[in-house]
């Protein structure tokens, strides 16, 4: 079965983990990744080349990998560069995904396409506007991503997922993957009515810290 289809309608778990995090070792990423496909997820998005050589010698289904490395001159973090392309379709990622904002880039949105493809791997554009995804798709990417919206400075900063784009997104038949500020069932369910191709949920799975957080802060809140 082609890579996408397995993931299509399903649910793709993103398992990171911040700098600062106590999780953040290849073997904690692992498991994070074990858990999340006993629980049902049909993927994971997995960041850096060493987590996505691990995590591929423990699980069988899909794999979306990304780097995330900082770059002089360019606010572009997601697989910015050609080499991170090919380090992580040598590290078993099936998917590839990278920044296809409309930024100062260090490598054009059609040059990282045509490198995924040539290496025979499946190209997810993480973008934050309608035409955004529209130039990516033009070029070839096989689908894009709402994970960049709100983290751009020319869109809106939300606590909500951005379902305005995704609609944009599916008016236009622009294939797409809902991923970013994803809480809670009923939104992940939301985005596939809207016509997802599957959902990326991070943090509310993957991050105790981020989901302590909320808790902690709702009950100091409520208290107030």
């Amino acid at each position: 079965m082609d890579i996408i289809e397995k993931m299509r309608g399903k649910l793709v778990v993103s398992c990171q983990a911040a700098e600062t995090s106590p999780l953040n070792a290849s073997e904690h990423i692992v498991a994070l990744a074990r858990a999340a496909v006993i629980g049902g997820a049909q993927g994971v998005r997995i960041e850096g080349v060493r987590n996505v050589e691990a995590v591929r010698a423990a699980i069988s289904q899909p794999i979306i990998g990304i780097t995330k490395i900082s770059q002089t001159g360019s606010d572009v973090y997601i697989t910015p560069t050609l080499e991170d392309v090919r380090n992580l379709a040598d590290a078993g990622a099936d998917v590839i995904a990278f920044d296809a904002t409309d930024r100062v880039r260090p490598v054009s949105v059609a040059e990282m396409v045509y490198e995924i493809k040539r290496l025979g791997k499946s190209s997810m554009a993480d973008i934050s506007t309608l035409e955004e995804a529209r130039s990516a798709v033009a070029v070839g990417a096989d689908f894009a991503g709402t994970t960049l919206s709100g983290y751009t400075p020319y869109t809106a900063v939300s606590e909500a997922p951005d379902f305005a784009l995704m609609s944009q997104l599916a008016t236009a038949n622009i294939p797409f993957v809902a991923e970013g500020r994803i809480w809670d069932p009923a939104q992940a369910q939301r985005a596939m009515a809207l016509g997802a191709m599957f959902v990326v949920v991070g943090s509310a799975i993957t991050r105790p810290d981020e989901i302590t957080k909320r808790f902690a802060d709702a009950i100091v809140g409520e208290r107030r």
